[in-house]
């Protein structure tokens, strides 16, 4: 892991102000993918069983089988339950929300007998790939390491050797986001060794010869927003043999994110020259893109169906926007009154904006290959008795590239280009399963399914895995139709608050046991 750590920390020494960082990646390119409450039934898996309107999300050629207009709304709720274990401490947390599934009009029509196609389709959706509505909350005594020794270490990186008026003027201005606010909070200073000017962290633990105990840490996260892609899809039905369908998509991203970083001083002495410190960071990030999916759907036995689609990456372009603010009390180490409070605002040129991001994102592409097998498979689908369906889908998630956008100086540049390669870096291909069934009683129906999303991380020691169970019943009846579905998720996962070079950075470890109930209205034109 160390030389995992020491990449980001090369590379974050060497943003300065930038707000793109590499754990960003998984919020677009590990999306989980909702859909209604049939579909989240058996897993998610859709990529050959079609029938559902979900299909314009994963395989459109699904939508081939459609010889009717159909109308579906699928409300969701979700309640997420975090117990994140740091430094020997446990901390719990729940954050609950409104979501939903894949909304919308498809419209399946029989051709004429001198059409080639038996019957065509075609649909107008919205799902929501992601929620972000989440809080990460966990503290502990740290007795190795402080916060503030990120901006020690990049302060120290950049301005090693230089004059102390070259350095006293970077402190104040290259780093208004993190550094140059430790700066003018006293949590890091320069100070005169002999002849040679040092920088140092005014926290005890990791100042030398301060004799510091450990330190409590505190962090809480709250993020909210989510991704959501409306889609535009068509399918054609050949022969009752072949199912082709492409989609149009229009995803919209809407994340943000409010951080609260919180060092105590644990000590009983008031005369270290620290009590405390709290950084507060708000961060949005905004943007739309365009992809594509094209699918088939072969049926080469009445009972079996076998399936495959392509997603291409989405192409969108993203405006982040990011403030910070310091409040510290470095006790009787200055003579300003305490505690002193810095803010990014303050400190960045009026003539320029700051804090303001403008690039373009491209999300790695999918292959997603499927088979089902439909039990008692008849034209009339009142006489059907169930089916069991499996998908096997691979993504690159160290495929997502960033580019600077317009106007770009040649250091935004080179910034997108080592993220970039930290990127490759950091994250490998992953294989995800889907697998589910449904046995049908007449008029109700019992589905059960399972999910698994492999870590997208290479370094073992970084968390990322993801395991969904689910269950539900359906009622269809006269055109209308009625599911309701519970998944249950396992989420293993990491947190780290700060990148160190020097020594091990500190990691918080989380498993989360949250939960969605879908319910889904249909009915058929």
């Amino acid at each position: 892991m160390q030389k995992l750590v020491s990449l980001v920390c090369a590379f974050a020494f060497t943003s300065g102000v930038m707000a793109q960082l590499p754990e960003d990646v998984l919020r677009y390119s590990h999306p989980m993918v909702g859909g209604t409450a049939r579909n989240m039934a058996i897993g998610g898996a859709m990529a050959s069983l079609g029938g559902d309107i979900t299909a314009a999300h994963i395989n459109p050629a699904g939508l081939a089988l459609y010889k009717n207009a159909e109308f579906v709304l699928s409300p969701s709720f979700r309640f997420n339950k975090n117990d994140y274990r740091f430094m020997g401490s446990n901390t719990a947390s729940d954050k609950s929300t409104l979501a939903y599934g894949t909304s919308g009009f498809v419209f399946g029509r029989n051709n004429n007998r001198y059409r080639k196609a038996t019957s065509s389709a075609f649909s107008l959706t919205v799902n929501q790939l992601a929620s972000y509505n989440n809080r990460v909350q966990y503290s502990g005594y740290n007795a190795n390491s402080s916060w503030s020794e990120q901006y020690l270490e990049q302060a120290q990186r950049d301005l090693a050797g230089l004059p102390i008026g070259d350095i006293v003027r970077r402190l104040e201005t290259n780093y208004i986001f993190g550094t140059s606010l430790a700066y003018f909070g006293f949590l890091i200073d320069t100070a005169k060794v002999g002849n040679e000017y040092l920088i140092q962290s005014q926290v005890p633990i990791a100042r030398p010869g301060s004799g510091g105990m450990a330190i409590l840490q505190e962090n809480v996260v709250d993020t909210r927003g989510g991704a959501h892609e409306i889609a535009f899809s068509y399918a054609n039905n050949y022969n009752e043999k072949f199912h082709l369908g492409f989609s149009l998509g229009i995803p919209i991203y809407n994340y943000n994110r409010r951080q609260t970083y919180r060092e105590e001083d644990t000590s009983s002495n008031t005369n270290n020259d620290f009590s405390f410190f709290e950084y507060q960071e708000t961060y949005t990030s905004n943007g739309a893109g365009l992809n594509g999916k094209i699918g088939i759907i072969y049926r080469p036995v009445n009972k079996v169906r076998l399936g495959f689609a392509f997603h291409t990456p989405t192409f969108a372009s993203m405006t982040d926007r990011i403030s910070a603010t310091l409040i510290s009390n470095t006790e009787r180490y200055t003579n300003k009154p305490q505690p002193v409070t810095v803010t990014s605002q303050s400190l960045a040129d009026p003539n320029s904006p700051a804090g303001i991001f403008n690039y373009s994102l491209t999300t790695p592409l999918r292959l997603v290959g499927s088979v089902s097998y439909v039990i008692n498979e008849v034209k009339d689908v009142k006489k059907q008795r169930g089916f069991i369906t499996a998908d096997i889908e691979y993504v690159n998630q160290g495929g997502t590239r960033y580019a600077a956008g317009e106007n770009a100086t040649n250091d935004d540049i080179q910034y997108y280009q080592a993220l970039n390669e930290l990127i490759k870096d950091r994250y490998k291909g992953v294989v995800n399963l889907r697998l589910g069934g449904e046995v049908k009683f007449n008029t109700i129906m019992a589905r059960a399914g399972f999910a698994y999303f492999s870590n997208p991380h290479r370094n073992a020691e970084l968390k990322g895995s993801r395991m969904n169970l689910s269950g539900g019943l359906g009622y269809r009846h006269k055109g209308l139709f009625v599911d309701l579905t519970y998944v249950h998720a396992i989420i293993n996962t990491n947190n780290v608050p700060y990148y160190l070079q020097d020594k091990p950075s500190p990691l918080a470890l989380a498993r989360n046991n949250g939960g969605n109930i879908f319910l889904t209205f249909g009915v058929k034109i």
